[in-house]
This record gives C-alpha cells, sequence and structure tokens, in this order.
C-alpha cells in the first residue's frame, strides 16, 4: 500500500497534469527517432543538435498557457541549455512539471511486442527524482491484425504497466501509463474499438490487483481509430463517439484523468478529434493531450535546425500548443488555422 500523504502528493501533481486547458508535451523521442525527424530537414544527428531542438521546444515564451509538463529523455534531462542552466531548472522556472521515459524499449513476443525496463527501475527511479523528475511514462504497443492482439500480450503488458506503476509510486513519481493502439495496419474502428476495450480493461484490472492508487496515476492511451491503410475512415464525431463510448464503459471514476497520444496522426486531425472528444460535457475525467510528433512537426520544419529561425519556430510550436489547449476544452475552430497562417508566421529562412 502507498501512505497516504504520498497518495496526496501524486493526486495533486496528476491534477496539474491534466489542468484545465492544458496538455503534455512528450518530448521524449530516441536518438534514432530524432534522427529521422533530423533526416527530413537535412540535419545532422549530434547531441548538439538535439540540445538545441529540445531547447527550442522547451523555451518558448509563453509555453506555460498550454503545457504543464514535458516527458523527456534520459539524455536531455542531464543536459545543460545555452543559458548555462538544465532544461529541468528552465522547465522549473516557467511552471512546468519535468517527467521523463523510463521504459527501455521493445523487445519481440512473438509476432507481438512487450516492453523491457523494470529490472532496476527503482534504483534508475531514484536518480530521477533526484534530478528533479516529477512524473514517469512508460509504453507499450498494441497491435491490431490476424489474431492479434492476443489474450496473452494483452495480459502480460497490462501486468508490466501496473508493476511500472506501483513501483514509481513507491518512488513519489505520477506514472504515465501508456498502452497505445498501433496505427499500423487495415483495421476498421469497430475493432479498434474492440482492442481498446480489452486492452483497458485488462489494464484496470491488473493497475488495482496491484495496489497503485488511480487517483495518482495519468492514463496516455490511443484514441479509437481505424488504421492508417484502412479503406474506411473515420470523421471527428465518429472517432469521439467511439473513444468515449470504450472510456464510460471501463475508465473508473478516481482515475485522475487522460492524455491522449497522437499516435501517427497529422498535427491537425490529432487537434480535430481531440476537439470532438471534448464537445461531451460533463466528462468524469479530464481528456487533454500528450502529442510529440503532432505539436513538434511543424515548428521541427519552420526550425530547420538554423538559430536565424528560431523565433518562428517557436511560433509555429506555440500555435500548435494553443490550437490543443482550446481542443481540449471543445473550444478549437479551423478557422484559428486559417488565421494564424493568414499572419505570416511560417516565413523561414532555407539558406
Amino acid at each position: 500500500m502507498i501512505d497516504s500523504l504520498i497518495i496526496a502528493e501524486l493526486s495533486k501533481i496528476a491534477k496539474q497534469m491534466v489542468a484545465p486547458g492544458k496538455g503534455i508535451l512528450a518530448a521524449d523521442e530516441s536518438m534514432k527517432t530524432v534522427g529521422k525527424r533530423f533526416a527530413s530537414i537535412e540535419l545532422e544527428n549530434t547531441e548538439d543538435n538535439r540540445r538545441a531542438f529540445r531547447e527550442m521546444l522547451l523555451t518558448a515564451p509563453g509555453e506555460s498557457q498550454y503545457i504543464s509538463g514535458v516527458i523527456l529523455h534520459d539524455e536531455t534531462i542531464r543536459q545543460t541549455t545555452s543559458s548555462g542552466k538544465t532544461f529541468v531548472e528552465i522547465l522549473q522556472a516557467a511552471g512546468i512539471l519535468p517527467g521523463i521515459k523510463v521504459d527501455l524499449g521493445l523487445i519481440e513476443s512473438g509476432n507481438e511486442k512487450l516492453t523491457t525496463g523494470l529490472e532496476g527501475l527503482d534504483a534508475r527511479l531514484k536518480e530521477y527524482v533526484a534530478l528533479g523528475a516529477k512524473f514517469c511514462k512508460w509504453r507499450s504497443v498494441v497491435t491490431i491484425g490476424e489474431g492479434m492482439p492476443t489474450e496473452e500480450n494483452i495480459r502480460q503488458n497490462a501486468k508490466d504497466l501496473a508493476a511500472y506503476a506501483l513501483v514509481c509510486q513507491q518512488n513519489s513519481l505520477v506514472p504515465m501509463v501508456e498502452p497505445e493502439i498501433l496505427l499500423d495496419g487495415d483495421h476498421t474502428l469497430e475493432q479498434a474499438d474492440a482492442a481498446s476495450e480489452k486492452v483497458l480493461t485488462a489494464l484496470f484490472e491488473e493497475l488495482k490487483s496491484a495496489g497503485v492508487a488511480l487517483e495518482g496515476i495519468i492514463l496516455k492511451t490511443s484514441m479509437v481509430l481505424p488504421g492508417k491503410d484502412s479503406a474506411a475512415k473515420a470523421a471527428p464525431e465518429q472517432v469521439a463517439e467511439a473513444t468515449l463510448r470504450v472510456f464510460k464503459k471501463v475508465l473508473p471514476l478516481e482515475l485522475a484523468g487522460e492524455a491522449f497520444l497522437s499516435g501517427g496522426q497529422g498535427d491537425i486531425e490529432a487537434t480535430q478529434n481531440l476537439n470532438a472528444i471534448n464537445q461531451e460535457k460533463n466528462l468524469s475525467w479530464p481528456l487533454s493531450f500528450s502529442f510529440a510528433r503532432a505539436l513538434q512537426d511543424a515548428a521541427t520544419k519552420a526550425w530547420m535546425g538554423k538559430s536565424e529561425n528560431l523565433e518562428v519556430a517557436q511560433n509555429v510550436f506555440l500555435h500548435r500548443a494553443k490550437m490543443n489547449s482550446l481542443a481540449s476544452l471543445g473550444q478549437y475552430s479551423a478557422e484559428m488555422e486559417q488565421d494564424f497562417f493568414r499572419e505570416g508566421a511560417v516565413t523561414v529562412s532555407q539558406d
């Protein structure tokens, strides 16, 4: 059992993470993933460039209006910015919670995947607490396909997420539990709906069985979406209806909140779907966002690794953060995108 005073503090932090109109920036991509982003702008994948990239995102003026927390990579939580301050100090000064990805990646399990990182987790968490982390993230992935997801894979990932969450809470860290339903494939909206219900049902069974305090965790999961290769696309209203059906059936009322992953959606698509979900009022939980690509991509292209593009890139990033902030309140409209581009905020140097 977790001490009641610790649970109260965890609950306070979790509520701060999903405060009205605020979401969480996922900036915890592996070096390999950052390399793919950099390749799209023809930028070398070096430590200095990765630091400059994260600094562009994390020092945007006024970011705390829309962003409550940032999930950092192990490299980033140890780095110093050009100002001589650590990224943790930068975030703390802005009133933004520093978080850290703590899983160690995926391994094959038949045709499916499991997540590694439980071994030695307690010691790593203690180090991250000393570095200033307030919350953690662990990601598992679920594939929809012929005979998948299997019950065995669903259950093992749920058990691992629960074991991780308990160790986090024992170290006074709020765990984000992330069972991602992958967009890869041609599955239908109905298949995604069924898989999401099974995955989340198993997850909360295991969390409760492990003794995890649900008021001190944040769920980070997928919207219910058809596969990216599916012939039948889903309108935002359909995505919202399917997602909320699963949530209302499965999510416990004591859950502190949910922060959706974007999972390969386009940036505007993710915002539109988030907004549609939050058109329903009187929801039992805050339903916010924790996006990576859907917050970063446009800013990355505006930045191009050039210092002279910093202000423009940060404006682009802040625009996407603001749009998702409004969507988390159900107050977004497509006209807001058009207004931003008419203002000419995306003129960048290519030289």
